[in-house]
């Protein structure tokens, strides 16, 4: 079985990464009617998030290209777009940057275990959870409705805490290594 096919789920990943063009180009401009189209194609994008995966089981397509481009879209989905929100002051910097560094970390660390142990390590659902609670936050962000300023909040810390849970989680696997 060659592990390094493009399948129909990776592919689902790869588009995740072109959606982003719009994405940006409708946040970035003044048309309050564009942050709900960008809202639109994020909750396509975020769908294609979950199809990829259940295809890629389903199908019994799981590949290492697969278990690499899954999480690398997901990592740049929410940096380009973490990167728009801070410019557009939507989001904290703080924040922002926590998510940055806190990607960085997890990606050089899977980086490490792939070229040291030969394995392409997955997310674990920590890492899942953080990431449907940073997208969350982010689409409140996005739609900038005062009414949500509460959920937003919740959303935000809910994000901190479980991007502490999961960078410790990953820590682990990288310096403990079982099961990665």
């Amino acid at each position: 079985m060659n592990q390094h096919r493009l399948t129909l789920s990776t592919a689902l990943s790869l588009s995740r990464i072109l959606l982003l063009a719009p994405v940006t180009y409708l946040l970035t401009t003044d048309v309050p009617v564009h942050r709900w189209w960008a809202l639109g194609i994020l909750l396509v994008a975020i769908g294609t998030d979950f199809f990829d995966g259940m295809l890629a089981r389903r199908l019994h397509q799981v590949t290492d290209l697969g278990k690499i481009v899954d999480p690398l879209a997901d990592k740049i989905c929410v940096g380009v777009m973490v990167v728009v929100l801070m410019v557009s002051a939507d989001i904290p910097v703080w924040f922002g940057l926590a998510v940055l560094g806190r990607d960085a970390l997890i990606a050089g660390g899977a980086l490490y275990i792939q070229r040291r142990k030969m394995i392409v390590p997955q997310s674990n659902w920590p890492g899942k959870i953080s990431v449907g609670l940073i997208a969350a936050y982010l689409l409140t962000a996005v739609v900038r409705v005062t009414s949500l300023t509460h959920v937003s909040a919740v959303l935000l810390w809910a994000s901190v805490v479980m991007m502490a849970v999961s960078l410790v989680s990953y820590g682990g696997r990288l310096f403990i290594g079982p099961k990665v």
